[in-house]
């Protein structure tokens, strides 16, 4: 295993060149671009006030780093948002199209990543290189060092997220892709993906109702955030939405001047096909990019048949997609007997849908209820959610997935272990560099603060279960060393790590399963 140490100091001992900068002094100096867990909460207080400089900002970054606005439209952008589902959607979308033009170099530009940030920047399916991340990395760096902003008000860099938005388009310019897959950060009309003058096409995902409960805003205005991708003379894509949702992205796709504004309707072809993403919500997600793969072919003068077929092309990226760290099945490289169940879904409904993949046979639930291989669950959440709410979900629809399966199994007890750990990767309190984050609290960190309210919630929903049993744990390498013991002890284990993308990519470093990615 790779121990990589975050550490701000060892970029900032003196000027490098371009032969000498690493990859690793490359991820240091962007981690020195995170908010830290006060200037965050510092935005929050505010609501966001400071997201109307967003795009002024970033074209303004643009220019410093050689480009026009214009410039963007060469990329030729598939341009996704939404609040659940975009990721999925963009690995779908990107998938087809290489499969239906193998010629083609693509682009695929996602976040958060897992393990490694080169996996934001995608050519044709693969994380950048070490080499070619740090290159175009330092290419913008240097750009934005030696030309210092001409408004007063802009911060001399711009933040993590737009920092690698703009290494993004100066990779996908540099490589001259044919086609660019662009899922939007956060929102959508002050993203800061969101300076394409004409993409292709834009399309909108599934509007997560929990977001409007979790952050406390309306389905209207999260619904305009959204749309405001839309752009004059492009095509419009959503799914079916919430009436008040739809009524405002139809608004939007108006006001905005969309050349046409499409609820894309179910593909009855989908059910026949084994997607390459699991989880039944994945049929939505996989209809929408089906829908934005064929309006972009048809810009590009791609002969296509009848809408209502599904070419060989269409079904072998489908089948092909991959999206680690989302209902991810992983059997342990080492362990013949342990397998690992990734989802870093972090919101109420995605929560639910993860508990529909894996309380399912042949996912986590034997079909032999006797034969019941050691459950574990390693879940995390970030402060200031309702982990307690999460829990209850979770509990929820084990109750109600095994009545459906008319198991035998008693949902108190379908889980043997409950693990709540941090996402501070190693037991030493460092984190492997690509997944560092200054975003936590400290107070928060060092008292275990939500890590024991998650154990004590989980104590609340399920009284009878055993105290031993419930794990409170420090850092990701705690936990996987714990359910190396378990095993050990068991004979087998099958575990769920949910609740967290980055707590997933933990896993993945601490557990050895990158291989899987």
């Amino acid at each position: 295993m790779r121990r990589s140490i975050f550490s701000f100091s060892r970029f900032f001992r003196g000027a490098r060149t371009m032969s000498t900068r690493s990859y690793r002094d490359a991820v240091d100096s962007l981690n020195s671009l995170q908010s830290n867990a006060a200037a965050l909460e510092q935005v929050r207080a505010s609501g966001g006030r400071s997201s109307a400089f967003a795009i002024p900002e970033m074209l303004e970054y643009l220019g410093i780093i050689g480009y026009k606005p214009t410039d963007l439209n060469a990329l030729n952008v598939i341009h996704i948002t939404g609040t659940k589902g975009k990721g999925s959607t963009s690995a779908f979308t990107d998938s087809i199209l290489r499969e239906s033009h193998p010629e083609w170099t693509t682009g695929l530009y996602t976040s958060p990543h897992l393990v490694a940030v080169r996996e934001r920047i995608r050519i044709n399916g693969k994380p950048l290189s070490e080499e070619a991340f740090t290159k175009y990395f330092f290419e913008v760096w240097d750009r934005i060092n030696e030309n210092k902003t001409r408004v007063e008000t802009t911060p001399d860099k711009p933040g993590y997220f737009r920092f690698m938005t703009l290494v993004a388009y100066h990779t996908f310019l540099s490589l001259k892709v044919d086609v660019t897959i662009l899922e939007v950060g956060v929102g959508g009309t002050y993203d800061s993906t969101n300076i394409v003058p004409k993409p292709v096409v834009t399309g909108v995902t599934s509007l997560g109702i929990d977001h409007i409960t979790v952050l406390g805003h309306t389905l209207k205005e999260i619904a305009w955030h959204k749309g405001g991708i839309f752009k004059e003379g492009v095509p419009a894509f959503t799914v079916d939405q919430p009436t008040e949702g739809l009524e405002v992205l139809e608004q939007q796709a108006k006001d905005l001047k969309a050349s046409e504004f499409n609820v894309v309707p179910s593909i009855p072809e989908l059910s026949t096909v084994k997607l390459g993403l699991a989880g039944m919500h994945q049929l939505t997600n996989a209809s929408l990019a089906v829908h934005l793969a064929r309006a972009f072919l048809s810009s590009k003068s791609s002969p296509l048949p009848s809408e209502e077929v599904l070419t060989e092309d269409f079904v072998r990226g489908l089948r092909n997609a991959r999206w680690p760290g989302r209902c991810q099945t992983v059997h342990d490289p080492t362990f013949s007997n342990t397998t690992w169940y990734m989802d870093g879904a972090h919101t109420l409904e995605s929560i639910g849908c993860c508990m529909q993949w894996f309380v399912s046979p042949g996912i986590g639930l034997e079909a032999d209820a006797s034969k019941k291989n050691n459950r574990i669950l390693i879940f995390n959440c970030t402060n200031g959610r309702s982990g307690s709410t999460f829990l209850g979900t979770i509990d929820t629809h084990i109750t109600s997935r095994l009545k459906l399966f008319n198991s035998s199994e008693v949902p108190s007890t379908f889980f043997d272990h409950v693990i709540f750990c941090t996402n501070v990767t190693y037991v030493d309190g460092g984190f492997k560099a690509d997944i560092t984050t200054v975003a936590m609290d400290p107070a928060d960190l060092a008292q275990l603060k939500t890590q024991n309210q998650l154990a004590s919630a989980w104590s609340s929903l399920i009284p009878s279960f055993p105290a031993a049993n419930i794990h409170v744990l420090p850092s990701v390498e705690h936990a996987v060393n714990l359910v190396r013991k378990l095993e050990s002890v068991a004979g087998s284990a099958n575990i769920l790590v949910a609740g967290s993308l980055h707590l997933v990519g933990g896993v993945f470093e601490v557990a050895e399963l990158s291989s899987a990615l």
